[in-house]
């Protein structure tokens, strides 16, 4: 499988954000069982919708954290579902090919 240099940008883009947004979301749980400083939640949301939703994702199931805040997991759609939309458009005009 040969990548383009924009597919294998998009790829390291959205596996390093997803990452970070993995470990926010397990440190941020952590601390709050600590009763320590929190990352704030608008950091959280922002990480996931620069493209760490893969990783927000698993970090809210693993972590079970901000999985019952509706709040957030409406603002956590919203960037999933606007990456959706991207990703299906450059899809449609060919850039995955």
């Amino acid at each position: 499988m040969n990548l383009s240099g924009g597919q294998l940008l998009l790829a390291g883009w959205l596996g390093l954000s997803s990452l970070a947004a993995f470990v926010l979301f397990g440190f941020d749980k952590w601390q709050a069982g600590r009763k320590e400083g929190r990352i704030p939640e608008s950091m959280l949301w922002w990480v996931c919708a620069a493209g760490g939703w893969p990783g927000g994702l698993l970090g809210m199931g693993i972590f079970r954290h901000k999985s019952a805040k509706a709040a957030f997991l409406f603002k956590f759609g919203a960037a999933f579902g606007v990456w959706l939309v991207l990703l299906w458009t450059a899809w449609r005009l060919g850039g995955f090919r």
